[in-house]
């Protein structure tokens, strides 16, 4: 697909059964109907209101008008600060916004997020903000693993994982499939490297031998792609 093409996609990635890995930091910002706020798409599947995965900037003093988040919203913050009428979430700030609700988020200083829309269950009501810097966290299930669970509702779970280097999972199969965002660092496995701001979702029922050799952040969201 061309650059052309793929600004204009109402279709992209949005077959959940294929596993896809996305560097981020190699896309173009594209303009969003804000002219202040500029995105990089990382799945799309609809228009302008749409199922969407992105990573979005804010320039300083941008704002959106209030709307609606039809079918929720999760937003982790990576730089800066954004701000709506409930309050500041400075960088490392989850914010899940359920469906039904509403918000006029702003930015004073700029900011950049990753943002996932309209891919919650519509039963989730539970509104969630964690700053995940101040936040305890907890060992994991093997050596050099912390987690810091952010959300669930049913087979849906979201956390940040912290891996220290050398640090080695075992190899598991990801029912309901897995999704993950390179915050910091180079998270691994069988695949490849994924340094920061690579994307990747793998689908129902993979498997796959996770590791980190320098050690790594990651935002993880498993369960909800089936």
């Amino acid at each position: 697909m061309s650059q052309t093409a793929n600004m204009q996609a109402t279709q992209l990635n949005a077959d959940v059964s294929l596993r896809v890995v996305v560097q981020s930091e190699q896309l173009p910002w594209l303009d969003s109907p804000s002219p202040m706020v500029k995105r990089r798409v990382l799945a799309r599947d609809g228009g302008e209101v749409a199922k969407a995965t992105s990573v979005v900037k804010y320039l300083p003093g941008a704002s959106f008008a209030d709307h609606q988040h039809g079918l929720g919203e999760e937003i982790f913050v990576l730089e800066g600060s954004l701000s709506d009428a409930a309050g500041d979430y400075p960088a490392g700030t989850y914010i899940k916004n359920p469906p039904g609700s509403s918000h006029a988020p702003f930015s004073k200083q700029g900011c950049t997020l990753f943002v996932r829309l309209r891919q919650m269950d519509p039963e989730d009501s539970q509104r969630v903000v964690i700053n995940t810097r101040s936040a305890q966290w907890f060992e994991g299930m093997v050596q050099g693993l912390t987690v810091l669970p952010l959300t669930e509702f049913g087979s849906q779970h979201t956390a940040m994982v912290r891996w220290a280097p050398e640090t080695f999972f075992n190899p598991h199969r990801h029912f309901g499939g897995e999704e993950i965002f390179v915050v910091e660092g180079v998270f691994s496995d069988e695949h490849g490297d994924f340094p920061a701001g690579s994307w990747m979702r793998s689908p129902h029922l993979s498997q796959h031998k996770p590791f980190s050799s320098e050690g790594c952040l990651i935002l993880v969201k498993t369960g909800h792609l089936i």
